[in-house]
């Protein structure tokens, strides 16, 4: 798994031994599992096996201020189950409440989208979130991913309720128009 870094951040890989602590910390919490789509942690146990189970496999990063190596949250790809048949993935993040309003995500997702179509080469990435989850919204509008619907019950969480799932995706043309653009404002 490739290390990226943002001018305040380091995404990498995470490790269950070191990490564990630091995300039960901020997975403990009822705000922050939740609105990603699961239960908060019990235990450093639960923690070990969703950084084994889920980020490893998946190829989830972990995300650290520069300088820290603290894990303070996650974020990566995930299959695309509405695009199978195409060069396209998921993404999906988790942020310790500690730090949400800091612009942090918006950072980690900017590196990860760059990675997404310059390096991988995915022709879309695609992100959903429930209509609750106003703090994703706007990293989601941030971003400039575009709205595609809503999936009317579109998904149970962990708890058994189920809830509508908004759509968007961001086309690799798109990511280029606004890098672009943005290079000329620079």
């Amino acid at each position: 798994m490739k290390t990226l870094e943002t001018e305040r951040l380091i995404l990498s890989k995470w490790h269950p031994r070191r990490d564990a602590k630091d995300l039960f910390e901020y997975a403990k919490g009822p705000n922050v599992g939740p609105n990603a789509g699961w239960a908060p942690h019990e235990s450093i146990a639960d923690s070990k096996m969703r950084i084994k189970k889920v980020f490893l496999k998946s190829g989830i990063w972990k995300i650290s201020l520069k300088g820290e190596g603290k894990a303070i949250g996650s974020i990566g790809f995930e299959n695309d189950l509405r695009r199978v048949d195409m060069k396209s993935k998921e993404l999906g993040y988790s942020l310790s409440e500690e730090y949400w309003g800091r612009g942090i995500m918006t950072e980690a997702a900017r590196e990860v989208l760059r990675y997404a179509f310059e390096e991988l080469k995915l022709d879309v990435v695609s992100i959903v979130t429930t209509p609750d989850n106003r703090r994703s919204l706007r990293v989601i509008e941030k971003l400039g991913f575009i709205y595609e619907g809503t999936l009317r019950a579109g998904q149970m969480t962990y708890d058994g309720k189920i809830k509508d799932t908004m759509c968007f995706s961001m086309l690799r043309r798109e990511w280029e128009f606004r890098r672009s653009f943005q290079s000329e404002q620079a």
